[in-house]
């Protein structure tokens, strides 16, 4: 239902799409990096929708029509904050600065510490748009502001992961260091921000018990000042909270989602027209090149709304290497 209903919109016509009811689904561990990259995909047309602001989270309604009338899908976001379009291409390079910015896919998502303001605004003169990303819900020992973590809002050591820990969301230290990297991305000239590890609560409660409340109130606080600078943010994972956190989100970004048969949990966004920046890893840890029909076809298909899914396939070490769907 919600392809026919999008399809339809983005065709030009006018569809009325009901936020369903709270999604129940058993969850994994959602931890996951990514590394900067070159586009080797085809390029779509990019749109920006300003919307009206509204005083409180927006609601997707249903209006009574006649049979002869067409029903309305409506939507709003902040005035003047970037919406990107359903089904956009996209590209996400983690792993290094990017240093080719002539080939990058219409939206990058890169790393807000590792890329100059320089880099972003030659991206976006190639017309790329930026998204930034950063660690919301970690303290990594190797970035710039580490020294700025209290001990008191350090939780466990990610599995995996060297130098880096659950941070305690509810701290006010710690939304102070999250607002600064927001002023850091203004700074930089981002469109808007990828804030990543904000599942905790699936973490073993982050050894600080965080819960899922914890983190859709964090993600709407973070969301509020993203906005506030003129930021668009989109949620990382953190399946089991999308009905708490959508209607401030301009996007989603997963990962595996194909794999672990989770992503008929994003009909939300997509009843929203908002896109879903979707990842997989068809080799695994091996970094490998390498990708089968098969495995394409897996990452790429058989799953609801799977052509309004923005997919591409990456190497685990989010490198420059991709291909798209």
């Amino acid at each position: 239902m919600a392809s026919i209903l999008i399809k339809a919109i983005l065709a030009g016509g006018a569809i009325t799409a009901c936020l369903p009811a709270t999604l129940a689904a058993p969850w994994r561990d959602g931890h996951h990096h990514g590394y900067p990259g070159h586009w080797t995909g085809t390029d779509i047309t990019e749109t920006e929708t300003t919307h009206k602001p509204t005083a409180s989270p927006t609601t997707i309604t249903t209006t009574p029509t006649s049979s002869s009338s067409s029903p309305t899908l409506s939507s709003s976001a902040p005035a003047g904050i970037w919406q990107p379009a359903l089904g956009s291409k996209w590209d996400i390079v983690l792993s290094t600065a990017l240093s080719d910015t002539s080939s990058a896919a219409p939206i990058i998502d890169i790393d807000l510490f590792d890329n100059s303001a320089s880099t972003i605004s030659a991206l976006q003169s190639a017309g790329s748009k930026v998204i930034c990303y950063f660690s919301a819900g970690t303290y990594e020992d190797w970035r710039s502001d580490a020294a700025e973590f209290a001990d008191s809002d350090l939780g466990d050591a990610l599995e995996d992961w060297e130098g880096e820990r659950w941070v305690d969301l509810r701290s006010t230290s710690l939304r102070s260091i999250m607002s600064s990297r927001l002023d850091l991305a203004v700074t930089k000239g981002c469109n808007g921000v990828d804030p990543d590890n904000v599942d905790a609560f699936d973490n073993s409660q982050g050894g600080l018990g965080l819960t899922e409340d914890d983190s859709i109130e964090f993600m709407n606080w973070l969301a509020g000042e993203a906005h506030s600078r003129g930021l668009a943010i989109g949620l990382k994972n953190a399946l089991s909270i999308i009905d708490g956190v959508i209607d401030n989100m301009e996007w989603a970004v997963n990962e595996q989602c194909a794999e672990y048969g989770e992503c008929d949990l994003y009909a939300p966004f997509v009843e929203q027209a908002k896109p879903i920046f979707h990842i997989e890893y068809p080799n695994g840890e091996e970094n490998s090149e390498s990708v089968s029909s098969s495995e394409k076809k897996s990452a790429c298909e058989g799953y609801q709304d799977s052509d309004l899914v923005s997919t591409i396939l990456k190497k685990m070490n989010l490198d420059t290497w991709v291909q798209e769907c």
